[in-house]
């Protein structure tokens, strides 16, 4: 329910090494917005909330570039005039190498024997001015990573290619039109060795998008935005190829497509000089086209499948269509020069749909469009917040509060012993329910001073209620954290020293597990006679870093007398440091996957298994270098 977008199109896993690092390389990106409540009428497709990232559009002047050589990765970032003062371009790229350095130390561990872990990323973006009025941006991205442990392994990334096209019609009347593609793909594989037996499968979601916006600046009071954007979806369900005994197999569920059409418009209105208004109304229609055989009657109950009846078509049809209008208002209200309130209510509309019921923070998620079987999901929030800077310098610290309540209608939870992957008639296993979440969030940020960092703190819940499930009693979503607790601090100890530490503190997420064991002749049996979903919960995330940065003895030094040379200027711009960090100083076990386990010759003497990926502190040295 979040959408992250870099360049305007959307990334569908926005992490790396199960999210030890970001998708976003920090020396390509310009800029980030992150809108939990209030979001812009010009957003849509997500209920909870947008991440905007825009991509660095280089140096138009000279050749410069940045980069790092580490014991964990290394990235390299080169940016430059096209034509000087006119245009110009930026590429960076990342690769990691963490289970080449761990492969001695994990050697003798049966868990992790011939492992693969790495990630690598392609950022590049260049821009050209036409005229006084008219300016061209494409951008593309490409990341990948890869986790494999013996004869298993799995792999999942992101290609995203923008074009933009910006115009000027007046001083008051500016236009953006972009279209982008993004393709966002999974694969599962697994072989036996020299048998030649092997099993692969493979699932994807493709994006092609226009999207033109307009802004006028109506006067100095009233700021208008209004545009569209059309959306064609292509969800490829799965793949899968099975291979034994020499003989090949090959299994496929036909795509599915859905359209996605928007209007919007919206004015940012400075009602008093302490007062301002925004608000607007996106209106978004899908459609959901198929030409295969499809799913039109749903039975059954949470206990049992639900038989689906496939009707088969001739042609391409357009089997159902939605449409709903999505009224935005947020309001921001100055207090004093260093205090305001800002409040919102929004109503948003999804129309794709993850369905996913494992636990494990991996890529095996089917993305589903709404069909005449499944509704677009549809949520109403409200938010309001205090927020306040003071200090000595009138910015010292920054402290906000602020809570949220959002309602949630046709949220997909899953029948017992829900068959996902490769199943023709997946919609009978997915019912509907109603969900909720609220919470409460604090921030504290230092600005000054030798020591500076912030704390951050969450107090939230979101649950489900579907017939059927838990006793018709509201119960936790998969993503339900009650406690969330980041705190960062920096602190210089000279010119040239910093230590810097990050602290992470989260609940654990629910899942399903048994919590009885019953004797049948010779076996164990292990069951949950509540029939309770989501009652267990894995253990909390807790996790320490540490890192120690020196830095070059900066020449001060007049840029005018730097030679134009570019060699000859080096020994000028030229900048280094060398970060010694250690990731998990704790090295406690975060559990990445629990699940129950037993014996090869009696799997029904289960126990609990803990996985975690990174259980030891993890030390690095970088050397950072800047021209």
């Amino acid at each position: 329910q979040n959408l992250v977008l870099i360049d305007e199109a959307p990334v569908y896993n926005s992490s790396h090494l199960f999210g030890f690092f970001s998708v976003f390389n920090p020396d390509a990106v310009k800029d980030v917005k992150l809108f939990k409540g209030g979001i812009p009428a010009q957003y849509g497709g997500r209920l909870s909330s947008i991440l905007d990232v825009r991509l660095k559009e280089g140096n138009s002047k000279r050749f410069a570039g940045q980069g790092g050589i580490g014991s964990i990765f290394s990235r390299l970032t080169l940016e430059g005039p096209i034509k000087k003062n006119q245009g110009s371009f930026i590429v960076a790229g990342r690769r990691s190498y963490i289970d080449v350095l761990a492969a001695p130390a994990l050697a003798n561990n049966e868990d992790f024997k011939d492992l693969a872990l790495y990630f690598y990323d392609f950022t590049a973006k260049g821009n050209y001015t036409l005229g006084k009025r008219d300016k061209i941006f494409v951008s593309s991205y490409l990341g990948r990573d890869v986790f494999g442990v013996g004869a298993f392994g799995f792999n999942w990334g992101n290609a995203t290619l923008s074009t933009r096209w910006s115009h000027v019609f007046t001083d008051k009347v500016f236009m953006n039109i972009t279209g982008f593609y993004s393709n966002y793909d999974y694969r599962i594989g697994a072989s036996t060795g020299n048998s030649g037996d092997s099993f692969d499968w493979r699932s994807n979601i493709i994006n092609y998008s226009i999207k033109p916006e307009f802004s006028w600046f109506l006067n100095t009071k009233n700021t208008i935005s209004f545009g569209g954007q059309a959306i064609l979806f292509q969800f490829v369900p799965g793949i899968a190829t099975f291979k034994s005994s020499g003989t090949q197999t090959k299994r496929e569920l036909p795509d599915k497509f859905g359209l996605e059409n928007a209007l919007y418009v919206s004015n940012e209105q400075i009602i008093t000089p302490r007062f301002t208004l925004t608000y607007g109304l996106r209106v978004s229609h899908f459609e959901y086209i198929t030409k295969y055989p499809q799913n039109v009657t749903l039975t059954g109950t949470a206990d049992a499948p639900q038989p689906t009846t496939l009707d088969t078509l001739s042609k391409t049809q357009f089997v159902k269509s939605y449409i709903n209008p999505e009224p935005r208002v947020s309001f921001k209200y100055q207090l004093t020069d260093k205090s305001s309130i800002k409040g919102s209510y929004m109503r948003t509309a999804q129309y794709i749909h993850l369905a996913s019921n494992t636990a494990a923070s991996i890529p095996l998620d089917v993305w589903t469009p709404s069909t005449n079987n499944i509704k677009p999901q549809l949520a109403d929030q409200f938010a309001l917040g205090y927020f306040r800077n003071f200090g000595a310098g009138g910015n010292d610290y920054e402290f906000s509060i602020e809570s949220y309540y959002k309602d949630m209608q046709n949220q997909i939870d899953y029948i017992n012993g829900a068959d996902l992957l490769l199943n023709p008639r997946v919609e009978g296993e997915l019912i509907r329910g109603k969900g909720r979440a609220y919470g409460l969030e604090l921030f504290v940020k230092k600005n000054s001073g030798k020591l500076t960092g912030w704390i951050s703190y969450t107090l939230a819940r979101t649950e489900r209620l579907t017939d059927g499930i838990n006793r018709g009693e509201w119960y936790p979503a998969r993503f339900d954290r009650l406690h969330n607790l980041n705190i960062v601090a920096t602190y210089q100890l000279t010119s040239r020293w910093s230590l810097s530490s990050n602290l992470v503190y989260s609940s654990g997420t629910p899942i399903n597990l048994p919590t009885t064991k019953a004797r049948y002749s010779v076996y164990t049996i292990y069951q949950d006679p509540r029939e309770s979903r989501n009652n267990i919960r894995i253990p909390d995330y807790i996790r320490l870093d540490f890192a120690a940065t020196l830095k070059n003895r900066k020449r001060e030094v007049n840029e005018a007398e730097i030679p134009s040379n570019f060699f000859r200027a080096l020994k000028y711009r030229y900048e280094w440091e060398l970060v010694f960090g250690v990731y998990n100083v704790l090295g406690r076990r975060n559990p990445f996957g629990v699940f129950p386990q037993g014996p090869e010759d009696n799997p029904y003497m289960a126990t609990i298994k803990q996985l975690s990926i990174v259980a030891v502190p993890i030390p690095s040295i970088t050397y950072n270098f800047k021209f």
